[in-house]
């Protein structure tokens, strides 16, 4: 996945959002564009990680249904 197909969103919890193939820090104060190159490169790969660890738990899902995850703090 290129960069420029990164889905407009969050990162997560995180104050990093994509838009318009740009990333920004979003807080309450405002935001201010992400023009770091290797901090966006970083950001990239986050999302990318993000979004196949997303996939991964949607195919496990579809393997297993009727399962469920842990709660968060739980452990199986």
């Amino acid at each position: 996945m290129s960069a420029s197909s990164l889905a407009p969103g969050r990162l997560g919890r995180s104050p990093a959002v994509r838009r318009n193939g740009q990333w920004w820090l979003v807080s309450e104060a405002g935001a201010i564009a992400a023009t770091d190159t290797a901090f966006a490169a970083t950001l990239d790969s986050l999302a990318r990680a993000l979004d196949d660890a997303e996939h991964a738990v949607a195919r496990l899902r579809a393997v297993a249904p009727g399962s469920s995850a842990p709660e968060s703090g739980e452990h199986r």
